[in-house]
Formats: structure tokens, C-alpha cells, sequence
């Protein structure tokens, strides 16, 4: 995992940034966790979708300006649709 964000943080290269990798963890369990350290100003995703970033830079060095998560909706979510989302989500751990 050390190996994979490592090869994703030199991808983007971008300073004052960092990538964290999981298996078998989902992102939104740590990501409270993440607001809470002082350091980190902003997190731009927390996925298990494939993720785009977006980069520009300049002659002082490179800077996110966003990522690209997932893919476009494939619809409008219906109320079924809503109730699996929040029982999947409160499987995860996290609480609405």
C-alpha cells in the first residue's frame, strides 16, 4: 500500500499533498479521523472509484486544483434507491 500512494503522490507531484492507499477499509471510516489533523487543510476525495486529479503548474511548482471521482450519474436516485445507499452506508460505519 506504502508502494502504490508513493507512485500516486509522485504521479500528481504536487508539494504539500499526500495519497493514502487502503485494502479492505473503506475511505469514509478514516475520514473523520483526517479532519481532525490540524495539518490537512482540505481532502479532495475519499473513493474506491477510479480518480482523475487535476494539476496545474507554474514556475513555483505544481497544485491540485480538484479530482475527478467516478463516473457521470447514470440517473436520479429513486426512494429505494435512497433507503440501500443509507443501509450500505451505515454498514460502512458511518452514520446519518
Amino acid at each position: 500500500m506504502k508502494k502504490a500512494a508513493e507512485a500516486n503522490a509522485l504521479k500528481v507531484g504536487a508539494g504539500h499533498s499526500f495519497v493514502i492507499v487502503m485494502k479492505e477499509a473503506f475511505p469514509i471510516n478514516v475520514l473523520n479521523s483526517l479532519k481532525l489533523c490540524p495539518e490537512v487543510c482540505s481532502i479532495f476525495c475519499a473513493t474506491a472509484n477510479p480518480v482523475e486529479v487535476i494539476v496545474a503548474e507554474t514556475g513555483l511548482g505544481r497544485g491540485i486544483l480538484g479530482v475527478i471521482d467516478g463516473s457521470s450519474p447514470k440517473g436520479v436516485e429513486a426512494e429505494k434507491d435512497k433507503a440501500e445507499r443509507k443501509k450500505m452506508l451505515r454498514k460502512f460505519g458511518y452514520k446519518l
